[in-house]
């Protein structure tokens, strides 16, 4: 099964969170999800994914350490396309503001749900549903 990555932070004293856009103009790290993508509402039973390999390796290719990086296992997300299915993991980047630097070196940049307009319909819905696990709603 493919997987995505969704990178966030959430300043500790205001709570703004904001998303990591990629150059692509996606979320999803490290590939755009196919234009036909759908989020399946009904998640079916699917083999373990070790979120802790997954995240290691995506810390090491944007440029952070491993523990810089926690999953939100309250976020379940799965999308389908035809012929496949990808899972959509959620990571919180625990550094004490956003790497901004780090951001601009990978050529992305952090914004705010306000700023998302743009993005796909698939990664709206994505998003709308982080920010409630975020923001404990």
């Amino acid at each position: 099964m493919e997987y995505r990555v969704i990178f966030y932070h959430k300043q500790a004293t205001s709570a703004r969170t904001r998303f990591l856009r990629f150059a692509n103009n996606s979320v999803c790290a490290f590939d755009a999800l196919p234009k036909l993508a759908r989020v399946i509402d009904d998640l079916p039973e699917t083999t373990p994914l070790h979120q802790n390999k997954v995240l290691s390796a995506a810390a090491q290719e944007i440029g952070l350490r491993p523990e810089e990086l926690v999953a939100e296992n309250e976020f379940q997300q799965l999308v389908e396309v035809p012929g496949q299915q990808i899972r959509i993991i959620l990571a919180a980047i625990k550094t004490t503001d956003p790497p901004f630097e780090l951001a601009e070196r990978i050529d992305a940049n952090f914004i705010d749900l306000t700023q998302a307009r743009a993005l796909p319909p698939v990664e709206l819905q994505l998003l709308r549903t982080a920010y409630e696990v975020v923001l404990g709603g």
